[in-house]
């Protein structure tokens, strides 16, 4: 496939200039650990949706969304600043990069079969390489028309003020503007002044990232094969995270050319886990990794049943809890964090160990992103770095979709494995 070819690309800047008081957003420590690529999004519309009626246009379109989200941008004002080193974000009203492109491509032809390397053209940015280049915007948005008449919006937020949970924040609050919803989300912008933050730098490991090693694959699974492997999980009401992800576990192990160790690493949203509750709409990095290890045997051995390591994933999840996270907030919270953060780029990078970094997506709200014209048709995100399976809910609600990118010898093993084979259908 050809990339999109770009219509135009300008700067959207906040509808009412930020107050100089406001000026100054200050990374928290969380932040500063954050990875400097970005955290990447699409959301796919019918034709039948967007038009219906001879009197709209790709331009009247166009033009709505670009005034909602400068009118989205005077709330979430962080989001149209520049990041300054790995400090603080300039709220200085600089805007976002919005790109209009069009494809010769069908609306159909990505939703019957979804590859990667298409979907990445519909990004405004490579999501996985920009670095800390502080002339690039913090918030950049592609909207990619298809021949049908279909669109796509391609949203990318750096990584250094935002996670999963700040993007979908910010396009539920984007898509109620341009509905007309009326509904204000007043960010909370305080999780540097709960994790305050240090004088220290990030890389992340090239390595991580190289598109010529690994491949991504999407595996789906319905509400009946979910509900068949629970049943096969003897934990109480085992969720459907729990569940996914321990099959993955499993299968990635089993099929691993070197098994000898492996752990799980599960982000973990902090904003529900803390006394005071901090609100769903706070901005910034609020997640941490959950650590889980194989039970072994008396022997030594690895204990690989779905149940024993459904188990450990509940377990090292729930141990993230309100005293956890005051131990990442005390004067040892630096050696505490860089030790945990030093520790999963070694392990990544490893060539010996086998570490997995799952995310959850399931429980955003992005099948509710209604712009004016209807619900998405569909909603991806496209992370390609090593070893991560990110897990996204499907339009039904009752499914999980998983994002899975492994290296290309050890996908050809995982996607052959009986256990995927008899849960999962590949897409």
């Amino acid at each position: 496939m050809m990339k999109p070819e770009t219509i135009s690309a300008e700067t959207i800047k906040p509808a009412t200039p930020t107050p100089s008081e406001l000026k100054t957003f200050k990374l928290s420590l969380l932040d500063q650990l954050a990875p400097p690529i970005y955290v990447p999004l699409i959301l796919f519309y019918s034709a039948t949706d967007l038009y219906p009626s001879d009197s709209t246009s790709s331009v009247d379109i166009s033009n709505h969304l670009k005034t909602s989200l400068s009118t989205t941008l005077t709330q979430l004002y962080p989001l149209a600043g520049r990041l300054r080193g790995n400090i603080s974000v300039e709220c200085n009203d600089e805007g976002v990069t919005y790109i209009e492109a069009k494809t010769n491509m069908m609306l159909s032809e990505i939703l019957e079969n979804p590859k990667m390397d298409v979907l990445l053209n519909f990004l405004p940015f490579d999501s996985n390489n920009v670095g800390s280049n502080e002339e690039l915007a913090i918030t950049a948005v592609q909207v990619n028309h298809f021949k049908c008449g279909g669109i796509a919006i391609g949203v990318c937020i750096s990584h250094k003020i935002a996670d999963g949970t700040t993007l979908a924040t910010f396009v539920s609050a984007w898509s109620k503007k341009s509905k007309g919803i009326g509904e204000i989300i007043i960010p909370h912008l305080a999780p540097a002044s709960i994790f305050p933050p240090r004088d220290f730098n990030t890389s992340m490991p090239s390595d991580v990232t190289s598109k010529e090693k690994y491949v991504t694959k999407r595996f789906i699974f319905d509400a009946q094969k979910l509900a068949l492997l629970r049943s096969n999980i003897a934990i109480a009401n085992p969720t459907k995270v729990e569940v996914v992800t321990s099959l993955i576990w499993k299968s990635a192990m089993v099929t691993s050319r070197d098994n000898s160790s492996s752990l799980v690493k599960h982000a973990v949203n902090l904003r529900g886990r803390m006394c005071p509750r901090m609100h769903d709409n706070s901005l910034g990095n609020l997640w941490w990794l959950a650590v889980t290890r194989p039970m072994l045997t008396k022997e030594g051995e690895r204990k690989l049943t779905l149940t024993g390591l459904a188990g450990e994933i509940r377990r090292s999840i729930r141990e993230i809890d309100n005293n956890y996270v005051r131990t990442l907030q005390g004067e040892d919270g630096l050696s505490k964090a860089c030790g945990s953060s030093k520790e999963t780029f070694q392990w990544f990078i490893s060539e010996i160990h086998d570490c997995y970094l799952f995310s959850s997506w399931t429980r955003f709200p992005l099948y509710e992103s209604d712009f004016g014209w209807g619900n998405p048709a569909w909603a991806c995100t496209t992370a390609h770095v090593k070893n991560t399976i990110i897990l996204m809910g499907t339009k039904s609600g009752d499914g999980i979709e998983a994002w899975v990118t492994l290296d290309e010898q050890h996908m050809a093993a995982f996607e052959q494995d009986p256990n995927i084979m008899e849960f999962a259908s590949m897409g």
